[in-house]
């Protein structure tokens, strides 16, 4: 006996360990919302949980308004968008929500013009003229006056916009109305607005696919939806009077700016669209994931805010190979502060040592 017990608590303790990992397999979470950074956001999931087979992180990409809802719903353990929750929505979830930064990007102006070669110039003001219905034609003399040297051809424009809630959709007239009173009065911000004309796509792909489908076309989409679809898209004139070209560069630009005001205590629900510099890209965001101040699944509530800590400090690297900018380091020390004091029942979940997963 005395030779076959310790065989046997082997035994128990690898079966116990079995059982713990078997346990430990269970762990899903689950998440919706936002088009907009989905392709980092997928290669994150891939990252993370190719050494964590254990654990398995579901993300539909269904647009900010679904994300929103679902995560109001309590049918999803985190929600993303790129147009933050109003007042109004927040209350409804009787406050229970932070809005955490991930990355920067930026919507750029997309068109499909045969036989156009050079990359067009966009002010604020031809923008909300065409989505507003009041600029038609590819010749108009308000197109061609910003693009000299530039033969545009007699067409009709067909105006590309989401036709689901979106926080792309959010960023956009966010900056339209900005800087279009006319847009403003008429259209407004929102992640869905009541457009005067055009076609409606779901998400940054359909309407990435709507413009690459439709000669004559215009319509907006997250930078990298542009690259990966081959689609020609626009410089945009920002606030100093320079047409500036979407970039890595251009979007960390229009970030510097507001980091200039932002306190330990900030909303980060902060809009940076039409930014002071001579070199921000005017239509420039952060996006959020939405979690719960307060958590109540003491399954998901650690790998979860471990999987965030991760994107926000080492998923970083992944940023640039996708056309987003890295959110900057004074914002990353705020998103520790906020990481940190999500509870559950009454009990931070991160330790107060958490900072293992740094850049």
């Amino acid at each position: 006996m005395r030779r076959i017990l310790p065989v046997a608590l082997a035994a128990i303790a690898a079966m116990a360990s079995a059982s713990s990992l078997a346990a430990q397999a269970n762990i899903r979470i689950t998440g919706a919302g936002a088009t907009f950074p989905y392709p980092i956001y997928s290669k994150w999931v891939l990252e993370y949980t190719s050494v964590r087979p254990n654990l398995q992180i579901n993300y539909a990409a269904i647009g900010s308004g679904g994300g929103i809802r679902q995560f109001s719903d309590h049918t999803v353990d985190f929600g993303a968008t790129d147009g933050p929750m109003t007042d109004s929505m927040i209350g409804a979830v009787n406050g229970n929500v932070i809005h955490i930064p991930t990355v920067l990007g930026s919507v750029v102006p997309t068109y499909n013009i045969p036989g156009v070669t050079q990359q067009l110039k966009f002010t604020g003001d031809l923008l909300a003229g065409i989505f507003l219905g009041q600029i038609t034609n590819w010749n108009d003399s308000r197109i061609a006056a910003v693009n000299p040297g530039v033969s545009l051809p007699n067409q009709d424009i067909v105006v590309v916009h989401r036709s689901d809630g979106s926080g792309t959709t959010y960023i956009w007239t966010d900056y339209l109305s900005k800087v279009s009173s006319d847009w403003s009065r008429r259209a407004g911000k929102a992640t869905s607005v009541n457009w005067p004309v055009g076609l409606g796509g779901q998400g940054n792909p359909g309407v990435a696919a709507t413009v690459s489908r439709t000669p004559g076309s215009i319509g907006y989409v997250e930078l990298i939806y542009a690259i990966q679809n081959h689609i020609a898209y626009g410089t945009v004139r920002n606030r100093a009077g320079n047409f500036v070209q979407a970039s890595l560069a251009s979007t960390t630009a229009a970030a510097a700016a507001a980091m200039q005001t932002i306190g330990d205590d900030t909303d980060f629900r902060i809009s940076i669209t039409d930014a002071e510099g001579p070199d921000a890209y005017p239509i420039a965001s952060f996006t959020w994931l939405l979690l719960p101040k307060q958590m109540t699944n003491p399954v998901t509530a650690r790998p979860l805010l471990e999987f965030v800590w991760w994107a926000t400090h080492d998923g970083q690297r992944f940023t640039q190979g996708l056309d987003y900018a890295a959110l900057p380091a004074r914002v990353v020390q705020l998103v520790e502060t906020r990481l940190k004091s999500i509870t559950l029942n009454g009990t931070p979940v991160l330790p107060a040592n958490v900072g293992g997963h740094r850049r």
